[in-house]
């Protein structure tokens, strides 16, 4: 009898363990990342795999798919049914998000269709009890007329809402049940470039219009762009550790990096991806890697799904990054010009101390004279005052160097084109 009643006690037991990581995992914040569809033409199944496989490592739920309509990027069907077959393998999540500087207010049937295609996917990103779906910008799109036409299947509609102020009234207007914001930089709207850095002003404003209904809070490392159609870097040199600070003490309801590979606008935390196509940024992305910012997001998406206060950190570790060239170099045969913004940056070299215990940081910037400071456990960011040549770091504890070595990229003065993206290096 005993035997019988401890083998239902351990039965019962599994069954209570297995419903409460169910819930555990739904009741936790997910944290996405944007992905640029329009540039995996090429993409295979394995080649979602390693995207996919990347962002787990850091505790990335899925990915927001970027997406073009067909009659724009014709391969678009093909690669939202890989980015959903490859997440399927690996119990990760995805999401569409409308590009509406190439959808319209006039697309409802086509958007009903893929929605309604991937809202049963096992695959398919899931909040609030609704398949999530987004947008970029597509404000006054009527989601009421998808919903109805969806009939019992249940959405979400989280889309990119440019005016805070109408997140409230927006809701009950177009079927809207939540608002994100592309605001993840410095601005006064739209694309001005004001001085940082980063404040959580966008923020507060779209949570309280929205008064208590989802808020997808943005984050973003950099953003530095140099095409003739946009030529400008928004201020936000600090910005890998501090917005992720700000997402700690806000805690909305849901956080989208912005973004996973968008490389045209330098905010890419992917690896190289060497089967996108280019877009032309690889002038500027080429052999300036982001991968370091990676292990500053993992400890802080852990705390925030925790709900703590600050990121934990398992193991000693620095993370670099910092622009080739001082602000006011004048290169020599760039016919674009300076970037609108250059004139507010700082020249200056970041470094992110992820600490298990205190210890002591050397930075020594191409001339200029090595400088200590005292780094305290947990994640810090640094600042020090760029010089031209190698550049070279190191931690010590106890008088005895535990890591650094010198960067693979240097400063220099003279440059043809300009690029004001971050290289970014790890030891």
């Amino acid at each position: 009898m005993a035997s019988k009643f401890a083998g239902w006690l351990a039965t019962v037991s599994a069954i209570l363990a297995n419903t409460l990581t169910l819930a555990d995992a739904q009741s936790s914040k997910p944290v996405f990342a944007h992905f640029m569809v329009g540039i995996v033409e090429n993409f295979t199944v394995q080649d979602w795999v390693n995207e996919i496989q990347q962002a787990q490592a850091i505790g990335i739920d899925g990915f927001a798919l970027n997406c073009a309509p067909p009659w724009v990027d014709s391969y678009t069907p093909k690669q939202l049914d890989n980015a959903y077959t490859a997440a399927q393998q690996l119990n990760f999540k995805m999401f569409i998000s409308f590009d509406f500087a190439y959808w319209s207010n006039g697309d409802t049937g086509n958007i009903t269709s893929f929605v309604g295609k991937y809202a049963n996917h096992s695959a398919q990103a899931v909040f609030n009890g609704g398949a999530l779906v987004s947008t970029f910008v597509g404000d006054s799109f009527n989601w009421n007329a998808v919903k109805s036409a969806l009939g019992s299947q249940k959405l979400t509609v989280i889309p990119n809402l440019q005016d805070p102020t109408a997140s409230g009234s927006a809701n009950s207007q177009f079927g809207v049940d939540g608002a994100f914001s592309w605001y993840a930089w410095p601005t006064d709207g739209g694309n001005s470039v004001i001085d940082g850095p980063m404040t959580t002003i966008w923020d507060e404003r779209y949570i309280q219009g929205l008064n208590g209904r989802p808020y997808m809070a943005p984050v973003s490392p950099w953003f530095s762009t140099h095409f003739n159609t946009k030529n400008w870097v928004f201020i936000c040199e600090e910005q890998p550790v501090r917005r992720w600070q700000q997402i700690l003490d806000m805690k909305p309801a849901l956080v989208e990096i912005i973004t996973w590979n968008d490389f045209g606008e330098s905010h890419y935390i992917s690896g190289s991806e060497p089967n996108h196509s280019d877009d032309g940024s690889s002038q500027w992305a080429n052999g300036f890697p982001h991968d370091g910012w990676r292990d500053i997001y993992k400890p802080y998406i852990a705390a925030y799904k925790a709900g703590a206060s600050s990121p934990t950190v398992s193991a000693d570790e620095i993370v670099y990054w910092y622009r080739t060239i001082p602000h006011g170099t004048q290169c020599s045969s760039d016919s674009l010009g300076i970037p609108r913004g250059a004139e507010l940056m700082h020249d200056l070299v970041f470094v992110s101390t992820l600490l298990t215990q205190p210890a002591q940081l050397t930075v020594t910037s191409g001339n200029v004279a090595p400088i200590t400071v005292n780094a305290d456990a947990g994640v810090h960011v640094f600042n020090f005052t760029m010089g031209v040549g190698k550049q070279s770091f190191s931690v010590s504890r106890g008088g005895k160097q535990i890591l650094g070595g010198q960067s693979a990229k240097d400063i220099t003065n003279s440059c043809q084109t300009y690029n004001f993206n971050a290289y970014v290096g790890k030891f």
